[in-house]
């Protein structure tokens, strides 16, 4: 009896499949119309627009609400120790980098944003209350110099 038990338990436990809370429609008819799913129970309707049920008074406040600023946002300029401009750096709220007009990648380091174009590397410290810890360096020429923001 029990070499019967045995592998009709593992089969049993093999056999099961995960249950989700969710199926996919229902999710993207959610998503559609603004609607979650205690906001549904109070009478928001997953059949309307998010236009619609916003004006019936539901709304989804947890992806309505705006991402914090982050500290890098805005009109960055890095200059030579002559002063001449070396690059115009533009980020946004989504700390997506434009250097001169080209978008790059950037990154979170250590509490810095870096990116890089070319062989100029550009870091952005994240707490503001540094004064002149901003810079750039060209690990060609081996020089290194300011970033302001506008």
């Amino acid at each position: 009896m029990k070499r019967v038990i045995l592998p009709a338990l593992v089969v049993l436990i093999a056999a099961q499949s995960p249950a989700y809370a969710i199926n996919d429609k229902y999710r993207k008819q959610l998503e559609q119309s603004g609607c979650t799913q205690v906001s549904e129970t109070q009478g928001c309707d997953i059949h309307k627009s998010k236009a619609e049920n916003a004006k019936a008074g539901f709304s989804n406040p947890a992806a309505e609400t705006p991402a914090a600023p982050t500290p890098y946002v805005g009109q960055w300029v890095a200059k030579s120790d002559s002063g001449a401009t070396v690059a115009t750096i533009r980020i946004d709220a989504k700390e997506q980098v434009w250097v001169n007009g080209k978008k790059v990648s950037a990154k979170r380091t250590d509490g810095t944003l870096q990116f890089r174009q070319g062989k100029l590397l550009f870091t952005l410290q994240g707490d503001r209350r540094l004064q002149n810890e901003d810079y750039w360096t060209d690990s060609d020429a081996g020089t290194k110099g300011p970033i302001q923001i506008e």
